[in-house]
């Protein structure tokens, strides 16, 4: 399986702090945004990863990430021209997934919770159809709405309904078969232009393969699109790693705890951030092998 992070837009809810840089490189915290999608698809095993982003901020991801091989990753990159919807990361990047099944994550979306690798690793595993993650949400309105019958099984999907019939949202992460590269590409625009991925998931929703994974109370979704929301997400890792001492979405822990890399590649990035509570905390890890967080369990 590999990986794509959608990572373009023009960031107009972030104005004017993203008049210069993409959002997806602004901080939450103490990392960049994309560090926490990126961490995800980590936690799933895939070790290939699709960047796409727009063509002014491309360059900076690539500076940022290079090839990757400092997280035992491989990184290609590829230019969105204009933000036409979702589903358009399955055309733009279907030469890099060929006939392998893919996971989509938005640049925007923080996951976390425990349980989360258990979740991860169903989706990876089926052999067929798509899976999406479903979080209970208190305004549905805003998002793209599942509707489950008694045995979690999906019934309908609607985009932002004025009257949603369901409390599950459909998060920012999608794992899909390779069926997905003829699904997106028979798409048509939607009223607002855009590609949706609604569009997509209910073409799997007609087929029957069609999953649903309930993210439920213990986990946290956070939507980094607004001052706000990104001044909360900010504020949910400070007090997570102040309090517990764990580092949240820190790829060299997560791709050592995976076998991505060893414990020399580890201390060389810990010693290149060694004045920093991120390059400390490699620093540590190296140290004990028996560290192993919770959220990565």
């Amino acid at each position: 399986m590999k990986g794509i992070v959608l990572a373009g837009g023009t960031g107009t809810r972030l104005h004017p702090a993203t008049l210069s840089i993409n959002k997806q490189l602004l901080p939450v915290y103490d990392k960049p945004m994309i560090y926490y999608p990126v961490s995800v698809l980590m936690l799933a095993g895939i070790r290939e990863i699709l960047i796409i982003s727009s063509p002014e901020h491309l360059d900076n991801y690539k500076r940022l990430f290079g090839t990757g091989e400092q997280f035992g990753l491989s990184f290609s990159y590829a230019v969105q021209p204009r933000p036409e919807g979702l589903a358009q990361a399955f055309i733009i990047g279907r030469d890099f997934v060929g006939t392998d099944d893919v996971a989509l994550v938005l640049g925007d979306n923080l996951f976390f919770g425990n349980g989360m690798s258990e979740l991860l690793r169903r989706a990876r595993t089926r052999t067929e159809g798509a899976t999406v993650f479903a979080y209970h949400v208190e305004n549905p309105s805003a998002y793209g709405v599942v509707t489950l019958d008694r045995d979690g099984r999906p019934l309908r999907l609607v985009e932002k309904p004025p009257e949603p019939e369901s409390p599950w949202a459909v998060t920012g992460l999608y794992f899909y078969d390779n069926q997905v590269l003829d699904i997106a590409a028979a798409v048509t625009p939607s009223a607002r232009g855009e590609l949706e991925i609604t569009s997509v998931n209910e073409a799997y929703l007609a087929r029957g393969q069609l999953h649903v994974e309930r993210m439920s109370r213990g986990y946290a979704w956070l939507d980094t699109g607004t001052h706000d929301s990104l001044l909360e997400a900010s504020e949910f890792v400070r007090t997570l790693q102040h309090r517990q001492g764990l580092h949240v979405a820190c790829l060299e822990e997560i791709a050592y705890l995976q076998g991505f890399i060893g414990k020399e590649q580890l201390i060389a990035r810990g010693n290149l951030f060694a004045k920093t509570a991120y390059g400390k905390n490699l620093l540590k890890l190296a140290k004990d092998d028996e560290h192993h967080p919770e959220f990565l369990k």
